[in-house]
């Protein structure tokens, strides 16, 4: 006497590919939250608007700036950061979303929008 399992893979992969998708979805809500809390330094625009970006595979979803200055600016709270296009200009300008107010913004956005894909 044996168990039998059956696996239905179409449902598998629609769950999979809608974890891949809202994972992508909740990140390009912290890049706009981001972008709209006006923190990022801002010299001509292109770190911000360009640089900034939503890399999404199976593994999971990633904010990247791929500016070459950003590691120095983010780690230097000492540097001058000009206020006159983002008048909240400054170092460490992701924080609020790793252990600050902001921590539970992705994570509620996967959730809300895993539930709108999958009717969870």
């Amino acid at each position: 006497m044996g168990i039998e399992i059956k696996l239905d893979m179409q449902a598998i992969k629609a769950i999979e590919d809608a974890a891949v998708k809202s994972a992508e979805v909740a990140m390009e809500q912290v890049r706009a939250d981001l972008v709209s809390a006006q923190t990022m330094p801002f010299d001509t625009g292109d770190m911000q608007n360009n640089q900034t970006f939503v890399h999404a595979d199976e593994s999971g979803a990633s904010l990247v700036t791929g500016s070459p200055q950003a590691r120095r600016l983010y780690y230097h709270p000492e540097y001058h950061f000009q206020k006159g296009n983002n008048p909240n200009a400054g170092a460490a300008w992701l924080e609020p979303y790793i252990t600050g107010s902001k921590k539970d913004l992705a994570k509620n956005e996967f959730v809300a929008e895993f539930k709108k894909r999958t009717g969870v």
